[in-house]
């Protein structure tokens, strides 16, 4: 497809705003996603810490 001028690219032949949202979500998600799986990755890693420490307590007040 050839466009003459940056209007006729922007509009992609009367498909624009398909196309436009499209791109627009596509780049929302692989920027969001690896946010939420660090976030995730976080969450995961500070409860194994606190069932450790639990664990632990739970040894030392046994004895």
């Amino acid at each position: 497809m050839m466009w003459n001028s940056p209007a006729e690219f922007f509009a992609m032949g009367g498909y624009a705003l398909y196309v436009w949202w499209s791109f627009g979500i596509c780049a929302l998600v692989l920027v969001l996603e690896p946010l939420a799986v660090r976030a995730r990755h976080k969450k995961i890693v500070n409860r194994l810490h606190k069932e450790v420490l639990a664990t632990e307590f739970d040894q030392k007040a046994g004895k």
